[in-house]
């Protein structure tokens, strides 16, 4: 294997920083160089970008939009109901009754292009989540980055004009809204409790095939991936899952055994030989952040602590290391840290009882959290244990 060199300090400051208002002098993290574009039919377009692999090898992160001239075999698809399952009814990880309750959430986002005067151009197509009882859909920015006007096609083959509510693309969500009636919204879970190796099913449209969403099943395979998407576009707190996600999966649905949403697919990694059955969602708990403040005020905050950090680490009696929190370096004046009393030297060790054992670890955390939030973070000072209540800024 060949290794990647650390990332240089100011590329790896000036991503977090933009990021989340925290940034990090020394953590340890891959270089993801940019190796060309990635021209997808659609009319989306993402760097791909290179990771550390074997000799002669390259993988890059895509996302999944489908092009629309593409040639598709026809798919196996699930055949929806109109309601889904009551609680209890899911057995769990039964791909069937999953796909019976998540399905009729599942919508194919059509994305055109006005070409002038009242003509359009379908440019591609992705997919999309039934968030709430208002019938308002969550999908990916990118998917609609490109369009001029939109269509949702519902499980049940209803088609629908859309409009863009919000678009986030720190964090790659948007919201879209039809006027459908009697629609499904998807069950929402969560990730806190779940552990690598636990069922994971993605339920989406890919290739932009007619006849429904596909749904196909995998395990959760590790989280808090940190995934760069282009040369700008960083994202944290990542879920991964080896369940298959194709092109025009972006923002389909993850979801536990229980039929529950965990995650807004989103991205997944290809090398010079193919796809390589990595896929990485955005987890609820961000999602839910994002998409009630772009339904609420159609844009979403950045929370914004203040702190300069690296990872602190342990020294084990054998002489190994061992990551126990973030070291505050620095606290730029007035932010949301210096008015809490967060010094330099400081480890931060949770926020929120949530604990922390890196920078990465925080800035997901971070991610959780509006702007305007309150939260508890603990930290050693010296040997004293303290918890401080920190108000987050804004960005």
């Amino acid at each position: 294997m060949k290794a990647v060199e650390p990332a240089p300090y100011e590329t790896t400051t000036d991503l977090t920083d933009r990021a989340i208002g925290t940034r990090s002098r020394s953590r340890a993290v891959w270089i993801l160089l940019t190796i060309g574009m990635v021209i997808l039919g659609s009319g989306l377009i993402v760097a791909g970008l290179s990771m550390a692999g074997t000799e002669g090898a390259s993988a890059i992160l895509v996302p999944i939009v489908v092009d629309s001239t593409d040639d598709a075999a026809e798919a196996v698809t699930v055949v929806p109901e109109t309601t889904p399952l009551a609680d209890g009814d899911i057995i769990l990880s039964d791909a069937s009754a999953i796909g019976r309750a998540v399905v009729p959430s599942i919508v194919t986002v059509q994305v055109y292009a006005n070409v002038g005067g009242a003509g359009v151009a379908l440019l591609g197509s992705g997919s999309g989540v039934i968030y709430d009882d208002q019938g308002r859909i969550v999908t990916n920015a990118h998917v609609v980055d490109s369009g001029g006007s939109f269509e949702v096609v519902l499980a049940d083959g209803r088609i629908y004009a859309a409009t863009v509510v919000g678009v986030d693309r720190a964090t790659d969500l948007a919201v879209l809204e039809t006027g459908a009636d009697s629609t499904v919204s998807i069950s929402l879970g969560s990730t806190d409790a779940l552990s690598v190796g636990e069922p994971a099913v993605a339920v989406g449209s890919p290739l932009g095939l007619d006849g429904g969403p596909s749904l196909t099943a995998g395990v959760l395979s590790a989280v808090d991936r940190e995934v760069q998407t282009d040369s700008t576009t960083t994202l944290f707190g990542m879920l991964q899952t080896d369940a298959p996600i194709t092109e025009g999966s972006s923002g389909g649905a993850l979801v536990d055994g229980e039929g529950r949403l965990i995650g807004i697919t989103t991205a997944v990694g290809v090398s010079s030989v193919g796809v390589e059955g990595i896929g990485f969602a955005t987890p609820v708990e961000i999602v839910t952040r994002v998409v009630d403040e772009l339904i609420a005020t159609g844009v979403a905050s950045e929370p914004y602590l203040g702190i300069v950090g690296a990872t602190a680490f342990e020294t084990l009696p054998d002489d190994g290391r061992i990551p126990i929190g973030v070291q505050v370096e620095s606290v730029e004046p007035g932010s949301a840290a210096d008015r809490a009393g967060i010094v330099a030297r400081d480890t931060i060790t949770s926020i929120s009882s949530t604990g922390l054992e890196t920078m990465d670890e925080l800035v997901a955390a971070l991610r959780r959290y509006e702007a305007g939030a309150s939260v508890e973070i603990d930290l050693l000072r010296g040997a004293t244990r303290e918890t401080l209540a920190v108000v987050l800024g804004a960005r």
